[in-house]
Order: structure tokens, then C-alpha cells, then sequence
């Protein structure tokens, strides 16, 4: 199930714990739902950049299946944290047989509980050497947080429509085109003539450390494009 996020549009205190446990038990009953894109929309971009040995900090993790299709396809270690002791509870039940998988109540805002360099990427769904932001946000909403200099961050865009989407009378886009990152101006903007074809796209950032760049690429040399072999795509 999918939803576009509209807390700009609307009163809900996305930050309040109490909002999201009385959410989660109102719809225990309705399954998992993934923000934004599935895991084999994004498999490409987080194959590329993340070794299946990594340990995958999943921020805001709610009842999503995105850390299960990871498992599935060789990841070997990811920490879950939500704000929601409803939806953490529900998962620990829900995954207790599965090893990989850690589940942990925790406000995001306040990452103290771990060491730092606990974590070889952070993925962020809808909500340090790797950070994928999965959002509806552009540049002119999230640049301005992610490229603060405290952060030493290279940072990559890339646009991939909503799930399903195909303008009308159009054959189905070409997901290749999506796996390239768009060329941003100097402010870190897209260019002025730059055209979404679906006006309701998905943003993703990711966020590499300068330092560890380097290390990175040696870690997955490959282009992304041959990543899709792997999906038949």
C-alpha cells in the first residue's frame, strides 16, 4: 500500500509518539504499509552503495516490509528504530525468528544510545559513511539541511516516479533513465529546465561521507546501471 506524504498539508503531529501508536493500533489490522517506493524500486541504488555485510541502520521503520525484502536478498545485520512502541512491539512479535532483524523503541532526534561510526549506511524512508533520504521533499526543501558543511557530505539526487506511474498513452518509462543522478547547480537546485515527468516523483539522497568516498567506490565499482541485471530490468 502506498501514500503520499501530506504532513505539509495537514495538522498531524508527525513527531508526537502518542500520534503514531494510536495510529499503528487504529490499523493493526490493515498490514504493513511502505512510504514511497518498495525495496525493488530502490533495490539498484541500495545494492550499489551498500555491501550485504553492512550494518543498516533503518530510521522510522514503522510497520514497513522494507528491512524482510532486504533480509531476503543477503543483508545480514539491520537495526529497526521507530518512535512507536506499538509498531516496534508489533515487529519484534512479528520477526522474533528472524536474526537479522533488531528492533528498538527510539526518537530518532537523539541517536545517543549508539556509538559513533555504529553504522555503515542510515536509511531514512520517508522520514555515518551512507544516508538514503526517500522523499517527496526537492532540493529546495532538503538541501539546505543535507549540505551543511558539518555534515562533509557528497551528496547525489536521483528522481524516480511514484510506483505504477505511466503517462497516459505513453509506453512505460525507461527505469534505466532513473539511475542517473540529475545534475544540480552550484546552490545544490535542480536546473531551471529541468522537467519531472511525473510531477509527484520520489527524491532520493544519498549522502556519502567525503573522507570515505573513496573507500566506497573500490566497494562497488561496478556502474549502478549493471545493478539491474540483477532484477531482470
Amino acid at each position: 500500500m502506498m501514500l503520499r506524504d501530506v504532513s505539509c498539508c495537514n495538522t498531524y503531529n508527525y513527531g508526537d509518539a502518542l500520534y503514531w501508536d494510536t495510529r499503528y493500533v487504529q490499523e493493526a489490522d490493515c498490514g504493513s504499509f511502505d512510504w514511497y517506493q518498495r525495496y525493488s524500486a530502490l533495490r539498484p541504488f541500495v545494492r550499489h552503495y551498500v555491501t550485504t555485510s553492512s550494518r543498516v541502520l533503518m530510521v522510522g521503520c514503522g510497520n514497513a516490509v522494507m528491512s524482510e525484502d532486504m533480509v531476503k536478498d543477503g543483508y545480514e545485520e539491520i537495526v529497526n528504530v521507530d518512535i512507536s512502541t506499538v509498531a516496534i512491539d508489533m515487529m519484534r512479535r512479528k520477526y522474533e525468528d528472524v536474526p537479522q532483524l533488531k528492533y528498538l523503541q527510539m526518537d530518532a532526534r537523539d541517536m545517543s544510545f549508539f556509538p559513533d561510526e555504529s553504522f555503515d549506511a542510515v536509511i531514512d524512508k520517508g522520514n555515518d559513511i551512507v544516508l538514503y533520504h526517500i522523499t517527496y521533499g526537492d532540493p529546495t526543501a532538503r538541501m539546505s539541511h543535507l549540505n551543511r558543511p558539518v555534515f562533509n557530505w557528497k551528496i547525489e539526487l536521483y528522481i524516480i516516479p511514484r510506483p505504477g506511474f505511466q503517462k497516459p498513452g505513453d509506453p512505460p518509462s525507461n527505469v534505466k533513465s532513473c539511475l542517473e543522478p540529475i545534475p544540480l547547480t552550484e546552490k545544490g537546485l535542480l536546473p531551471a529546465d529541468y522537467v519531472m515527468e511525473d510531477p509527484d516523483s520520489h527524491f532520493i539522497y544519498i549522502c556519502k561521507k567525503i573522507d570515505d568516498s573513496l573507500e566506497l567506490s573500490n566497494k562497488s565499482a561496478d556502474p549502478l546501471t549493471a545493478d539491474l541485471q540483477g532484477i531482470g530490468l
